[in-house]
């Protein structure tokens, strides 16, 4: 009994691991189009994302960004 207990933690964690991991790479993704796209306008894109004010590199500030993006969601 305990070992079907133990079977149905680590399914339930897999599947949650890899929802986490979809919507960290779906929204990566689009964090980083629109950091590239306002890049090359003339415009301060850094601080319409949350976490990346005050950044240095491009990817680092997107990668702050959907950080501070799911910790909202949990």
């Amino acid at each position: 009994m305990a070992g079907n207990q133990d079977n149905t933690l680590q399914e339930t964690l897999r599947r949650d691991s890899i929802t986490f991991r979809g919507i960290y790479a779906v929204s990566f993704v689009v964090f980083l189009a629109v950091a590239i796209v306002v890049q090359l306008l003339p415009l301060q894109w850094r601080t319409w994302f949350p976490g990346a004010e005050g950044g240095q590199t491009l990817i680092g500030d997107v990668r702050s960004a959907v950080y501070t993006f799911m910790s909202y969601l949990t």
